[in-house]
């Protein structure tokens, strides 16, 4: 049986439906879950509790760790730590292998690709948080004590992926027969990872075990498509006229004034001012996973 840690977000129903594709029976896991498919069983367990974290492991081979915390710097210092512990902790007394789905804030902004290689340098206090747990399970991983990887993906889009920032800003904007919006550079090049794309590499990976020991990017199409041409993308598949509002980091700083996520994301802007672009060769290369073509992701987000 394998456990999915932080169910029901999108990738955890992601993932979810590709280990169903592979016969896996799942285990969901978050304080109050919800089968995505009709044989998962569910437990309900506060990660923050480190001994309701490890009974939820209890007789599984494989725990993903898909969680997410309220999107705030003093949540994230206080609880990251203490969840990656119990998680570790949980694995370790069970012998159950972990698979950890990361982002790139511990990377910092980098010049060039972004790969599996690219060293710790973050540039915000969200980063740090990051490069601390990640650093976290390094360490055990390295010590022989767990069997586990890390996988990161870019900003990912996808259908059903809500709280996605391509979700409401440009695809539900279009829909409405609105102007889609951008924040920061609309001409620096963003990588996005398309969702149903991380489920089934998190699944292909947590089932082999060469892949246990190493960082994994999920495959991420190669296109190097601008703010703006992401959009015109979008705007010619929902055939609307091209149109772009962008909010530069002045008038994200006077937005999040009144709108808390938006103030807590000024510390990120370097991410939408700079070119941005994730490397998944690796994972290419060694297991044939291919990346979906933003025209194709974008379609099907659009429901065209």
């Amino acid at each position: 049986m394998d456990v999915i840690l932080g169910a029901n977000g999108i990738i955890g129903q992601e993932l979810s439906r590709a280990l169903a594709a592979q016969g896996r029976q799942v285990r969901q896991v978050s304080r109050n879950p919800e089968r995505v498919s009709a044989t998962d069983g569910t437990f309900a367990a506060d990660l923050l509790d480190g001994e309701a974290t490890a009974r939820a492991v209890e007789g599984c081979e494989v725990a993903y760790l898909v969680a997410g915390l309220k999107y705030e710097t003093a949540a994230w210092q206080a609880q990251w730590p203490r969840l990656m512990r119990n998680v570790i902790d949980a694995c370790k007394r069970n012998r159950c292998r972990l698979v950890f789905f990361d982002n790139v804030y511990a990377y910092g902004r980098v010049e060039g690709s972004m790969t599996e290689q690219t060293p710790f340098n973050p540039v915000s206090k969200k980063g740090e948080v990051r490069a601390r747990i990640a650093t976290m399970l390094l360490d055990e991983m390295q010590a022989g004590e767990l069997q586990a990887m890390i996988v990161r993906s870019a900003d990912f889009y996808g259908p059903g992926a809500v709280q996605s920032f391509p979700h409401a800003t440009v695809f539900e904007r279009l829909k409405k027969g609105r102007t889609a919006q951008w924040i920061g550079n609309a001409k620096a090049v963003h990588s996005f990872t398309y969702t149903p794309d991380a489920g089934r590499a998190l699944a292909v990976l947590g089932s082999s075990a060469k892949a246990y020991g190493q960082t994994w990017h999920v495959p991420t199409s190669r296109e190097l498509l601008t703010g703006e041409v992401f959009v015109r993308l979008a705007c010619d598949l929902a055939s609307r006229p091209y149109k772009l509002q962008a909010a530069p980091r002045w008038m994200v700083r006077l937005m999040g004034l009144v709108v808390p996520v938006l103030r807590e994301n000024m510390e990120m802007m370097y991410q939408f001012e700079y070119d941005y672009c994730f490397d998944s060769s690796k994972i290419e290369a060694a297991y044939g996973l291919q990346p979906t073509p933003y025209r194709q992701g974008i379609a099907a987000c659009l429901g065209t």
